[in-house]
C-alpha cells in the first residue's frame, strides 16, 4: 500500500503539472527555481509526443496506483501478470525520469520542482516494484522446476493438484 500511496502522490503532481500543459490552469507553482518550471514544461522535448509529457506520466501513475491494489499480498504468486505490468510501468518511469533529471539542467537550462518531486516518486516506486517482479519470475522458475505450467503460473490459474 506505500506504493500505492506514491503512485496516487505522483499522479496528482503529474496531473497538475500536464493541466498547465493543456492550458487549462495560467500557472505552475515554482517555488525554487523562478520561470524552470514553465521552461520545462514548455519546451519542445515536452511536447513532441502527442499528448503533453506530464499527461503521459499521469496515466503511468494511474497504471501503477491500479496495479498496486490488485490481487493483494500475495499477487507476486497468484498474479505475476499483474506484477509484471506494474514493474514494466514503473521501471519504464524511473528509466523516463532519470532522463528527464538529466535534461533538465542539460538540454533546458533550468529545473522544475515539481518535476523533481515526481521523478523522486517513480525512482522511489522502482526498487519495491523490481524486488515483486523478482519474487514473481522465482516463482515462475519453481513452476517450471514443479513440472507445472508457467504460462499458466503466469495467468494465475490453478492446475490439478497445485494450489497457488
Amino acid at each position: 500500500m506505500p506504493l500505492v500511496g506514491l503512485a496516487l502522490i505522483g499522479l496528482t503532481i503529474a496531473s497538475y503539472l500536464a493541466l498547465y500543459q493543456v492550458r487549462v490552469i495560467p500557472g505552475v507553482w515554482e517555488p525554487f527555481f523562478g520561470d524552470g518550471s514553465r521552461r520545462v514544461l514548455n519546451s519542445s522535448l515536452a511536447r513532441s509526443l502527442p499528448i503533453p509529457d506530464a499527461a503521459l506520466g499521469s496515466l503511468g501513475y494511474l497504471v501503477d496506483a491500479t496495479s498496486g491494489v490488485l490481487g493483494g499480498e500475495q499477487r507476486w504468486r497468484t498474479m505475476p501478470w499483474v506484477v509484471f505490468l506494474f514493474g514494466f510501468v514503473a521501471g519504464s518511469m524511473g528509466i523516463a525520469s532519470i532522463g528527464l533529471l538529466i535534461l533538465q539542467p542539460v538540454a533546458f537550462n533550468a529545473w522544475c520542482s515539481l518535476c523533481l518531486c515526481s521523478a523522486f516518486v517513480s525512482l522511489g516506486i522502482v526498487g519495491p516494484a523490481m524486488q515483486e517482479v523478482l519474487a514473481s519470475l522465482q516463482h515462475l522458475r519453481r513452476s517450471r522446476g514443479g513440472g507445472h505450467s508457467v504460462w499458466r503460473a503466469f495467468w494465475g490459474i490453478r492446475t490439478d493438484g497445485w494450489e497457488l
